[in-house]
């Protein structure tokens, strides 16, 4: 579709955001929202006719890109037939969406418990572990994000936990290996994978055992900077939960549905956690969705006693039809392969080129359409581009940056000293080669901040 300029509509828009929107995440009167007048497949333009490729995929979400035909008939097909239905009732789009994601997770979590997005699967993902458990308190990691509500913003390991952190959300933080800033004074991803299980059972020793009931993990940390875990770390957090009776958890909200190039990022390493939570790419955000993959034994808890849990919304007909069409437009357009032979063999590369020309860059992670840049002052010392967790004037350079990719018609997911690439799953290889171009100018902006 060709944008078609319209300021005056635009005007309109803002305004009505100004005046009566309450934005996330933001000081109000110190946001400029961008007024969006439509989007399609990699790209979304504003009311002056300007396009940007989406580099942000929305939230990391869009995984098969904006209105993509079939989802929206399935939609419309949808709302024609039951646009809403209580979840206490056997429907058919709930039911098959249940289906088609059961098949597609590991092992025998065969089980879904429907919620409206991550947070709220987060939130009953930890319910279960404690139900199931009978025990108090969950770990989870620093340099990690697990959603906005109650117990999932405790859980998260960034600052925006600190203003709704009171003490007592029995969640207990731990560090979870990343090399290239160790906090384990590694020199190998072998070493950084073994001093990290052992800071954490030594944690579990020092909390008590008997008292912790899950271990929650982003299979690979999105918002945190896409930190691929090492060869044998998740394999070894299985282990130690199940010496202690510990359930685990895996939160594939951001990784699920074809973002690593795999269905679930936990196909990467082959391993099968006890609860799996899901939402974003499960239907590209196109009607809010959730959920909750559950084991065998974990199901079995509740077989006979009620679960102490729902939602108004639990499975919302539209929401899972829209999932059941993004599942079926996934598997027969290969889009999960799509993005891992893209991300080997295009993004990967590019970005290691990218890296070696620009000494603003620190290191390259990532798989599939799941990568990261780390930015820097200092290649030798590793300062970042931008203190931890910078505001103002001292997030400058990140600022600069990001403004400067915009004008190129590029739309950057940045945060703190990083920026991610996570187009929609299905981008083109030419779609692609153009992003990385305005990324590359981009670059030469944050490089004005190295020393």
């Amino acid at each position: 579709m060709t944008p078609q300029p319209s300021p005056q509509a635009g005007a309109a828009v803002k305004a009505a955001d100004r005046a009566h929107v309450f934005h996330s995440w933001s000081a109000q009167e110190l946001i400029d929202p961008l007024a969006v007048a439509g989007a399609e497949g990699s790209y979304f333009w504003d009311y002056e006719g300007k396009r940007y490729l989406d580099f942000s995929s929305g939230l990391v979400y869009t995984n098969i890109g904006y209105q993509h035909p079939k989802v929206v008939a399935a939609i419309q097909e949808q709302a024609a037939k039951m646009t809403t239905f209580a979840p206490a009732f056997a429907v058919e789009a709930r039911s098959e969406a249940a289906r088609l994601i059961a098949e597609r997770t590991p092992g025998d979590l065969d089980k879904i418990f429907f919620t409206n997005g991550g947070a709220d699967a987060v939130e009953h993902a930890l319910r279960m572990a404690r139900l199931h458990t009978g025990r108090p308190k969950v770990l989870s990691a620093y340099r990690s994000y697990h959603g906005g509500t109650q117990q999932a913003v405790n859980l998260t390991g960034d600052p925006r936990r600190w203003a709704s952190d009171t003490g007592t959300a029995g969640v207990v933080h731990f560090w979870a290996p990343f090399l290239y800033r160790s906090r384990f004074y590694a020199e190998t991803e072998e070493q950084e994978c073994a001093r990290a299980l052992e800071h954490l059972e030594t944690t579990i020793a020092f909390e008590g055992p008997g008292t912790v009931a899950a271990i929650v993990l982003e299979t690979v940390p999105g918002t945190a900077g896409i930190m691929m875990p090492p060869t044998g770390y998740l394999a070894g957090v299985r282990e130690i939960c199940d010496k202690y009776g510990i359930v685990f958890v895996l939160d594939e909200v951001m990784a699920g549905f074809g973002r690593t190039g795999t269905w679930f990022a936990a196909d990467l390493y082959d391993v099968v956690p006890d609860l799996m939570t899901f939402a974003k790419g499960v239907n590209s955000g196109y009607v809010p969705l959730g959920g909750v993959a559950i084991s065998g034994e974990i199901a079995a808890t509740f077989a006979e006693r009620p679960y102490p849990g729902g939602l108004t919304y639990s499975g919302h007909p539209l929401a899972c039809a829209a999932a059941v069409a993004t599942i079926d437009v996934m598997a027969q357009e290969g889009v999960v392969e799509h993005a891992a032979r893209l991300g080997g063999e295009v993004v990967g590369p590019a970005l290691r080129e990218l890296a070696e020309r620009h000494p603003s860059v620190g290191e390259v992670r990532g798989t599939g359409m799941f990568w990261a840049l780390e930015l820097v002052r200092n290649r030798e010392t590793r300062e970042p581009l931008v203190p931890y967790n910078a505001t103002g004037q001292t997030a400058a350079p990140m600022s600069a940056f990001a403004a400067s990719a915009k004008a190129h018609g590029l739309w950057p997911f940045v945060n703190m000293n990083r920026t991610h690439v996570v187009p929609p799953c299905n981008i083109t290889e030419a779609e692609l080669k153009e992003g990385l171009t305005a990324l590359d100018t981009a670059l030469s902006v944050a490089d004005e901040y190295t020393e």
